[in-house]
């Protein structure tokens, strides 16, 4: 059974196994990378969604991804390293944070990786259901240049978003609604600042999802509506890790006990009180009924050597019964209690016997 460590969570938290954490963790990757890749969508759709993006930004001066992509694309030495950030600290820095909450806050571990987990669902929907077109895939003539393709000899990837060179096919490019690399680094600035016991932690837990937020603008791989929306994401996952915890602790619950179940033993009643007691379906021990201060025997309840056992002693009289003995004889009258001659007939029934 799982053990149970305190958590500020919940009232009862679950501890994990390392063992089944690190596939857990790999399938979280595989379907995060799977569902970018089967979630395409159609060319014509994804423009067309991030055109309406970039239209309503405009409208309400919002568009800080222009003015952004045109900084790291004049300047190297912020768009490299920019570049840099976007393809590796995704991938980096969300499993390191979930190794240091598991060896420095496991009683919250169970509750944050869920957390995550259930937003990456709501992300992969979000990329089926609106697939949507990334700046630096737009038209030139609305201004956004692809720094990744800019910058591409600096580092393994090409010009196909952050995948290496060659796996370009590998990727969905037009992913971009919501945008799990700041949901992703919200996520790691929550657990920075809210479990970091250091100043610094505490500041990275706030500088690191801003950097990112502007990495994935200045890049042109994001509007920033697609950042509040991966914030957004974020959040409904929140919401939704209390109750799903609760709902696979009840199944747990439901399987044990139905396990326990399974494997306990079967205990078949007795059909009669005869047969509990080693009657005639039990030991063979015979059955005895009391009635008026006698105990009578039924021989067909005898195996054979006691019923030749009880032919021998028919004749045999029951002490203090019967003409030998002293309570009932003559000798005994009313009054007088046993009589003296019930010595006498006691001795009668001993010789009686011994015949």
């Amino acid at each position: 059974m799982p053990q149970t460590v305190p958590s500020t969570g919940s009232s009862r938290a679950v501890r994990p196994r390392w063992w089944a954490e690190l596939p857990l963790i790999a399938v979280l990757y595989a379907a995060y990378s799977a569902g970018r890749l089967l979630a395409r969508g159609d060319v014509t759709t994804a423009v067309d969604h991030g055109l309406a993006l970039l239209r309503l930004e405009q409208r309400l001066d919002i568009d800080f991804e222009t003015p952004l992509n045109n900084l790291f694309t004049h300047h190297a030495v912020i768009g490299v390293p920019a570049d840099f950030a976007y393809a590796s600290l995704h991938y980096v820095v969300t499993p390191l944070v979930l190794v240091w909450l598991w060896f420095r806050r496991l009683g919250e571990y169970r509750f944050l990786r869920t957390w995550l987990l259930i937003s990456t669902i709501l992300g992969l929907v979000g990329f089926t259901l609106a697939p949507t077109c990334p700046p630096r895939l737009l038209d030139a003539g609305h201004g956004f240049v692809d720094t990744m393709a800019q910058y591409a000899s600096y580092g393994w990837w090409g010009g196909e978003a952050s995948a290496p060179r060659g796996l370009g096919g590998l990727t969905n490019q037009y992913a971009a609604m919501p945008s799990l690399h700041v949901g992703w680094a919200l996520w790691c600035g929550v657990a920075l600042w809210r479990y970091g016991r250091t100043t610094w932690t505490k500041a990275l837990g706030v500088l690191y999802p801003l950097t990112i937020v502007l990495v994935v603008m200045g890049t042109a791989n994001h509007y920033f509506l697609d950042a509040l929306a991966g914030a957004a994401t974020m959040g409904v996952g929140l919401l939704l890790t209390r109750p799903a915890l609760r709902l696979a602790d009840r199944l747990r619950e439901r399987a044990g006990r139905a396990r326990a179940e399974a494997q306990a033993p079967v205990a078949v009643p007795a059909a009669r009180t005869g047969e509990a007691d080693g009657g005639p379906s039990g030991s063979g021990a015979p059955v005895t009924v009391s009635g008026g201060g006698d105990t009578v025997t039924r021989d067909h309840d005898l195996i054979p050597h006691q019923r030749g056992d009880k032919a021998d002693t028919a004749d045999e009289p029951r002490g203090g019964a019967g003409p030998a003995g002293g309570a009932a004889g003559p000798e005994s009258g009313p009054g007088t209690g046993q009589g003296a001659d019930a010595p006498a007939a006691a001795g009668d029934g001993t010789a009686a016997a011994a015949r």
